[in-house]
């Protein structure tokens, strides 16, 4: 009994001992991270508010931890490629996603069989950044509002052609989301990528869009597309003068497009905190600020804890906006 009541005690201090080890091999990697360029996978075509967002954070936090965050485009699939292709990567802390509302809210209550989990195969970093949707329409239709929009698409059904960068991508659901709720009746032209669409809408071969601010700010404010509505519940600071859904009689309409960094699942805890400690100090800073305003992007930070939670809550809301629309993926 003695002699197994020692082999017990060595047996556990030897855990301890591996354990503490361990802890201290993980805060001195964090210490040094990152020792090499870090590639930050963005899951969407270059010029989409993904995009364009994802830019902004690898050249803030390549500024801050004195290494470079290099960008990775990896399109395909609603942004579902990139996107596994990061779940599936080392957990040493070299890979990053650019995650977003559509890589861990819409995908997952879209598809049933995707390719990762939105929570179990991730490390969420840090929530950096809000925007609305913008609901904007080519100058040629005869509307100045919200209002006149839905009323000319009720008065002539069929007659007004919506793009959208995919089936079943958060402007899609955006898009039927507002359908569903006021009658309209409206075709959904998709498109591979937001490019496509812009190219179009643009040149007036589809005649609307709901998207992110920063894919629609240029356009708007050059007057090459005419901003009707955001889906924000408040009005956003680079468009004073435009209504939100809410203000133009659609009660309850709500859309906020969102921006994340995320790891895969297993990156060693210390590194995790460092990079949602830089995050939250970037956040705080003015000329960091400035340069998501600029983009029509509002600074929101969170904790990894309290990103997880945020993932939960959208899955849900996108799960119920799927079903009230009645959208169904392509096969």
């Amino acid at each position: 009994m003695k002699s197994a009541v020692l082999t017990l005690v060595a047996v556990t201090s030897l855990s301890i001992t591996a354990g503490a080890q361990a802890q201290s091999a993980a805060a001195n990697a964090a210490r040094d991270y990152p020792s090499r360029p870090v590639r930050a996978v963005v899951p969407s075509v270059p010029g989409g508010g993904g995009d364009l967002s994802g830019r902004i954070m690898a050249g803030g936090l390549s500024e801050a931890l004195n290494n470079t965050f290099v960008i990775d485009n990896r399109p395909g699939a609603g942004g579902t490629l990139g996107t596994h292709l990061v779940a599936k990567a080392p957990a040493d802390g070299y890979t990053m996603l650019m995650g977003n509302i559509a890589t861990h809210g819409v995908n997952p209550a879209l598809f049933k069989n995707l390719p990762y989990h939105p929570i179990k195969d991730f490390a969420p970093v840090s929530l950096f950044g809000t925007t609305p949707n913008a609901l904007v329409v080519h100058p040629s239709v005869p509307a100045n509002s919200l209002k006149e929009f839905i009323a000319y698409a009720k008065a002539n059904p069929g007659a007004l052609r919506y793009g959208s960068s995919g089936v079943g991508g958060s402007p899609h659901l955006a898009m039927e989301y507002l359908k569903s709720l006021t009658g309209m009746d409206m075709l959904h032209v998709p498109y591979k990528g937001a490019g496509a669409v812009m190219a179009d809408l643009l040149g007036g071969r589809v005649h609307a869009m709901s998207s992110s601010l920063p894919s629609l700010l240029v356009n708007i404010k050059s007057g090459k597309l005419r901003a009707l509505a955001v889906t924000t519940k408040s009005r956003n600071p680079q468009l004073p003068d435009v209504p939100t859904v809410i203000e133009s009689g659609v009660p309850g309409y709500e859309v906020t497009i969102w921006f994340a960094t995320f790891m895969p699942v297993g990156v060693p805890r210390p590194i995790i905190v460092k990079l949602n400690t830089v995050t939250a100090k970037l956040l705080e800073t003015p000329e960091f600020r400035a340069r998501l305003a600029q983009a029509g992007i509002d600074a929101a930070g969170s904790t990894p804890e309290g990103l997880a939670e945020w993932v939960k809550v959208e899955v849900a809301k996108w799960t119920r906006v799927v079903k009230l629309a009645n959208v169904v993926p392509e096969s």
